[in-house]
C-alpha cells in the first residue's frame, strides 16, 4: 500500500495545465517542516513535495490555493533520481492527490475572498434552553 499524508504549506502558486487529450493537471510544491530538527540559523528544516492534482480537484486547486496557504495532502508517493547541474545525484518526491484539503483561513496566505469557508456555521438560531452557546469565530483563540 502506498499512501502518503502531508501537511505544509504551498512555496509557489499552482499552475494548471491541460493534456492533450483534454484533461486537466495542476501542479505545486508543498513544503513540509520537520518536527525537532533545524538549521543553524534557527529555521525549521523542510522537506519538499511536488503534488498533481488531476481533473475537477486540480481545477479546484488551482481556482482556491495560493503560495503560503496551508494545506493536507494525500496520494500515492513516487521517487525519481536526476543529475543537478552540479553533477550529484538528486531525487524528487512526487504526491498523485487522491484528495486536497485547504487548511488556511478564509482570507488568509492568499486566498481569493470568493473561497468557500471550511467552518461550520449553523442554519439558524440557537434554540433557547439548549445547553450551545453561540460563539464568534473572533473570539476563538485557535
Amino acid at each position: 500500500m502506498n499512501k502518503l499524508f502531508i501537511v505544509g504549506n504551498l512555496t509557489r502558486d499552482p499552475e494548471l495545465r491541460t493534456t492533450s487529450s483534454g484533461i486537466s493537471v495542476c501542479s505545486f510544491t508543498v513544503a513540509v517542516n520537520r518536527r525537532r530538527s533545524s538549521t543553524a540559523a534557527g529555521q525549521p528544516e523542510a522537506d519538499f513535495f511536488r503534488v498533481s492534482a488531476w481533473r475537477a480537484l486540480g481545477e479546484n486547486c488551482q481556482k482556491y490555493l495560493a503560495k503560503g496557504r496551508k494545506v493536507a495532502v494525500t496520494g500515492a508517493v513516487s521517487v525519481s533520481t536526476y543529475q543537478g547541474n552540479d553533477g550529484t545525484t538528486r531525487a524528487t518526491l512526487e504526491v498523485n492527490a487522491d484528495d486536497v484539503e485547504f487548511l488556511s483561513p478564509k482570507g488568509e496566505g492568499g486566498a481569493p475572498a470568493d473561497m468557500p469557508s471550511a467552518g461550520y456555521a449553523p442554519a439558524g438560531p440557537v434554540p433557547q434552553g439548549s445547553s450551545f452557546v453561540q460563539v464568534d469565530e473572533e473570539e476563538l483563540p485557535f
